[in-house]
């Protein structure tokens, strides 16, 4: 019931997750991302828990793979989860239980992860990456969202998707990027929009965080 893709960017160190589902409020709980350390989606039947543990691995020096499999030894429910890792360098890893939902698939790009379960067709994974690869020179947030719209252009869900979310970070320890749909009919056209209005904006709210002093003007009624 839920497809996504992870990335990072080899040129800014920025890490992020583009994913949508057919229940609600999924960017509330299964994607993860940490500034300088990696991010991980943890989907399925979802233990939010596994996005926490695995980024405090990752950051203490273990790489995707060996944080993948300390975290999966140590899962209670192992057979009930799918989860991508990706770390600042070496490959991204995936891994989807015994119990993973309907037609699920995983694939693996160079700098990005895509995963799924209740799919159309085991393709998704694959053309969300082959998107998300093919558009380097594009900023993170774009490739991402590009990314998933792929996905659902290749099939999406056997049903249709309800929310979705991208979120990124940079070099500070908060996201510069968190975009959420709840709830709609069609979530990722409306986060089409939603980032759309806010890419031109983003760095100005980190400007407004780290040098209010250069910061622009806040454009609303009553800002001198």
């Amino acid at each position: 019931m839920t497809f996504s893709l992870t990335g990072r960017c080899a040129r800014t160190g920025m890490f992020g997750i583009a994913i949508t589902t057919s229940s609600i409020a999924v960017a509330s709980r299964c994607p993860w991302t940490r500034a300088g350390v990696g991010a991980v989606a943890t989907q399925n039947i979802t233990n939010p828990a596994i996005g926490s543990k695995g980024l405090d691995l990752m950051a203490k020096g273990l790489s995707a793979k060996d944080a993948l499999d300390q975290v999966m030894k140590a899962e209670k429910f192992p057979d009930f989860r799918q989860v991508a890792f990706l770390g600042k360098s070496g490959a991204p890893v995936h891994y989807s239980g015994a119990k993973t939902l309907g037609t699920n698939a995983a694939f693996a790009g160079k700098d990005s992860v895509g995963i799924g379960n209740l799919l159309a067709n085991t393709n998704v994974p694959k053309a969300m990456v082959e998107s998300f690869e093919g558009n380097a020179n594009l900023n993170l947030g774009e490739r991402l969202l590009r990314g998933l719209e792929a996905g659902l252009a290749a099939g999406g869900e056997m049903g249709p998707v309800k929310s979705c979310g991208l979120s990124l970070v940079s070099e500070h320890p908060w996201p510069i990027c968190d975009l959420r749909v709840d709830w709609a009919d069609a979530p990722i056209a409306k986060l089409r929009e939603i980032w759309t209005e806010f890419e031109p904006q983003m760095m100005t709210y980190v400007t407004r965080a780290t040098n209010p002093t250069d910061a622009p003007s806040y454009g609303v009624p009553g800002d001198p």
